[in-house]
């Protein structure tokens, strides 16, 4: 019966930790008229973890709802945008901390994802708080080159975890995303 319970712990434990993203603001480059943002809203809706987009014409940007106790997947968002023909030029996350310690250039293994925070204070998130993803395929060249100066660690270039990400505790060709405050 212990085992049970505990079995039931962790089970609710980690459905909790995967509905932990709310929303995204998500700005794409390369529109050119109404038509072109229906092509990228119809293709985040065939997204499972996606509930709601709103698209705003005029910034080329849309409001995304993620489905709670969903994971959410970053690249695949990324991917539908240009499998549509067209690319991120930012985006921007929101999610729900609950005493979440974070530290400047130190990865955060939370969910099912592993972040790495830079240019950031250390500090304790709480509530809900937003995030910009910094990694190649979600910023221009110049803010990656800009953040490239934030960080050592090889990580930011490849997007996976390397030899400088072991001592974390972060296992060799984990996805990272690259994240600030």
């Amino acid at each position: 019966m212990k085992h049970f319970v505990l079995a039931l712990v962790l089970l609710v434990s980690v459905q909790v930790a995967s509905a932990q993203y709310t929303k995204a603001r998500l700005q794409a480059s390369g529109l050119t008229c109404a038509m072109c943002s229906n092509a990228i809203n119809k293709a985040l809706q065939t997204l499972s973890f996606v509930e709601s987009i709103e698209t705003d014409l005029n910034l080329s940007a849309f409001e995304v709802v993620f489905k709670g106790g969903q994971q959410v997947d970053f690249d695949q968002i990324r991917r539908k945008v240009e499998g549509a023909g067209f690319s991120v030029a930012q985006l921007d996350v929101w999610a729900q901390f609950d005493g979440v310690r974070v530290q400047n250039d130190q990865h955060l293994m939370w969910g099912n994802q592993t972040l790495h925070f830079i240019n950031v204070k250390n500090q304790v998130l709480q509530g809900e708080q937003k995030f910009t993803l910094l990694d190649k395929y979600f910023v221009p060249a110049k803010d990656l080159k800009k953040y490239s100066t934030y960080t050592r660690k090889a990580c930011y270039k490849s997007g996976v975890a390397e030899n400088c990400c072991s001592q974390e505790g972060v296992p060799a060709q984990t996805r990272i995303f690259h994240v600030t405050i």
